[in-house]
């Protein structure tokens, strides 16, 4: 197969008009990072546009070195103990009523960067104590006692995607372990949490494989997964296998919500955030609201 032209199906919206405009205003005003923009997501222009953008907390240089993401690896030189106000005041001057935080691994951290989730999800739940806050957390090395900190902060979605199939996981995700991963999500389940993770297809899956990990993520009674295509950050970064069709998509939907998946997310160009707060509105019962008209009088 043909991976060097991307089909006509993963067109993306381009960056332009007031929403996004006033969404990148904010952005670079609070001083803040967006996984949107260090991780190269092809949906920044849509979702900017509706004036949502998912955070990045903990700085813009992660510690691990997965073989998927357009994130910079290295050494952080810093711990900017100001980020959850600024991010929490981001929040309020959207207006939004679902918001999405994740953040870069700070392995080198004795916490691994749990305290400051903590204080994030707090400060967003004094300024915007009706705002649905969903975070993104990496695996804290599976050590259940620092999920627990974050945890404790009261967070309404607790999202940690698997990435990919269980036979990929050290090619993909380099420092992760399948059954960590997935030991953080039962983990978070069994306090009550609503949970979320995503997989990417597109790296050499096979169906079997991909049958077997939905299987799993519903087996640890996970409420909401996202299934995307895998687009290939830089010519250093792991090669596309396949570009998946949108009818696939749809098969792995329809198969997911058959075995006990709450929400299903499929699509080549889904993503984690991609219109999470649509995905959430299940087990939130807060209803979407778009901002973009909101935004551009700011």
């Amino acid at each position: 197969m043909d991976t060097t032209r991307k089909p006509s199906w993963l067109r993306a919206k381009l960056p332009a008009g007031p929403g996004y405009n006033a969404t990148r205003r904010l952005v670079d005003q609070n001083e803040l990072h967006t996984v949107c923009q260090s991780a190269q997501c092809p949906n920044l222009g849509e979702c900017w546009s509706r004036g949502t953008a998912t955070v990045m907390i903990l700085g813009n240089i992660c510690t691990r070195s997965c073989n998927f993401c357009a994130i910079q690896t290295g050494r952080p030189t810093e711990l900017d103990l100001g980020e959850p106000a600024r991010v929490a005041d981001a929040v309020a001057r959207m207006n939004l009523k679902h918001c999405v935080i994740t953040s870069v691994a700070r392995d080198e951290l004795a916490d691994g960067g749990a305290g400051v989730w903590a204080a994030t999800i707090r400060a967003i739940r004094h300024r915007n104590p009706s705002t649905a806050i969903e975070v993104l957390v990496p695996d804290f090395k599976g050590q259940l006692e620092l999920v627990d900190v974050v945890l404790a902060a009261k967070p309404d979605i607790y999202n940690h995607n698997l990435e990919t199939v269980e036979r990929l996981q050290k090619p993909v995700r380099v420092q992760a372990r399948y059954e960590r991963s997935r030991s953080v999500l039962r983990h978070a389940k069994s306090r009550g949490f609503v949970t979320k993770t995503g997989i990417m297809l597109g790296l050499g899956e096979e169906q079997a494989e991909i049958e077997q990990t939905l299987r799993d993520i519903a087996s640890d009674k996970t409420d909401i997964l996202t299934i995307g295509q895998y687009l290939q950050p830089t010519p250093q970064h792991l090669p596309i296998s396949r570009w998946v069709e949108p009818a696939e998509f749809v098969r792995w939907k329809e198969f997911g919500l058959s075995i006990g998946l709450g929400v299903v997310e499929s699509g080549p160009l889904v993503r984690s955030s991609y219109h999470a707060d649509e995905q959430s509105q299940k087990y939130t019962g807060v209803e979407h609201l778009n901002t973009a008209n909101a935004l551009a009088s700011h």
